[in-house]
């Protein structure tokens, strides 16, 4: 089977991912930062939460959507035995390694800052995103494969009309609006190790992996109606926080999340579908980021906030400091020392692949050797 490439959904993970750094670096700016185990500036940019309450209710189900996708494209060339394997090697294996490593060094800077006893505490933090990630993959796998071998049948076509109309992208809201009423969570953009953020998760990831099985009409239909789906999302946005009360847990909060999310997918279709050198490079700079940079968000918080200037300077030195940090570790380090490139999601390059077999070739034929 020929291998499709999106290069609109590698770009939108990567963008996702982007405004993650972006998003967590303003939190430290909040009143209540310190309050989610970050490290807070005396000094506070609370204007900073306006446009970042206009993200947070749509960049976190926008990666686990995208994760689904993603598993559609992966067992188009492999059979669940591969996916699995796959899948443990790239997402297990780097979750684990991050929770037993990265996140305690983050933790003692935290608790370095605040003067608190320097314990090793291992914990998932921000890694609780690839945790959720495995076990939908567990669970879900057994589904995909019923489906990708029953494609072409009746359930595929009823799924392409049913998404290719704009009501039919209504029944998409209902399984989140349930999720909500269900679960009943402090706040809608409270997903990190909670119920809410598994449950709504794994809707997510499932809707993600049925819009790319579909079929075109779904894609035409959100790349046709992007602009509108912009609107309605920009008008509940602002209603949402005409009275200064970023949060919200009613429909209108989920049917405004999925409207960003339609319209994001929409404008990526339409204007990102396409290979550049660049896509290349931060596809796979965009995993190894994500594991380091709440450890270089931390660690210029602790060197930048005891700084005499201005809180909005901190900001951008703090933002810079995770940015580079997080690229140049991956750049100078991660990616050209072989053994480490797993550990942070990487595939061994070709070369590397080859010194590694060539290595266990002779492995084998010395021990074969010493056994004679």
């Amino acid at each position: 089977m020929e291998k499709i490439r999106r290069h609109d959904i590698d770009w939108l993970r990567v963008i996702a991912i982007g405004l993650l750094l972006i998003y967590h670096s303003a939190i430290g700016f909040q009143p209540w930062g310190v309050f989610i185990q970050f490290i807070q500036n005396n000094d506070f940019l609370e204007w900073i939460w306006v446009p970042m309450s206009m993200l947070n209710i749509w960049r976190i189900p926008l990666l686990f959507f995208v994760s689904g996708m993603g598993v559609y494209f992966a067992i188009q060339s492999r059979d669940w035995k591969a996916l699995l394997l796959e899948r443990s090697q790239r997402i297990l294996l780097p979750y684990l390694f991050g929770m037993l490593t990265i996140v305690p060094l983050q933790i003692l800077i935290w608790r370095n800052y605040y003067m608190q006893d320097l314990t090793y505490l291992p914990h998932p933090s921000h890694l609780w995103f690839l945790g959720n990630i495995f076990v939908y993959v567990l669970v879900c796998t057994p589904l995909f494969f019923y489906l990708q071998k029953n494609s072409g049948g009746k359930f595929q076509s009823t799924l392409d009309k049913i998404l290719g109309n704009p009501l039919g992208l209504l029944l998409v809201t209902v399984p989140f609006i349930i999720e909500v009423k269900l679960v009943q969570p402090e706040t809608f953009e409270l997903y990190a190790l909670t119920s809410h953020g598994f449950w709504i998760g794994f809707i997510a990831f499932i809707f993600g992996f049925l819009f790319i099985y579909s079929g075109k009409a779904f894609w035409k239909l959100i790349t046709k109606w992007n602009w509108i789906f912009l609107a309605i999302s920009v008008g509940l946005y602002f209603y949402r926080i005409q009275d200064g009360d970023f949060k919200s847990n009613d429909y209108l909060t989920v049917l405004e999340s999925c409207c960003w999310i339609f319209s994001v997918l929409g404008l990526g279709h339409k204007y990102l579908n396409k290979p550049s050198e660049t896509l290349t490079y931060l596809s796979k700079a965009a995993y190894p980021v994500y594991i380091l940079h709440m450890f270089f968000l931390f660690l210029g918080s602790w060197l930048i906030f005891h700084f005499e200037i201005a809180a909005f300077s901190k900001w951008i030195l703090v933002t810079l400091f995770t940015f580079m940090g997080s690229f140049g570790l991956y750049e100078f380090v991660i990616k050209r020392i072989w053994f480490l490139r797993p550990l942070f999601g990487l595939k061994l390059n070709r070369k590397m692949q080859e010194l590694t077999n060539e290595s266990n070739t002779n492995r084998l034929i010395d021990e074969s050797l010493q056994s004679q």
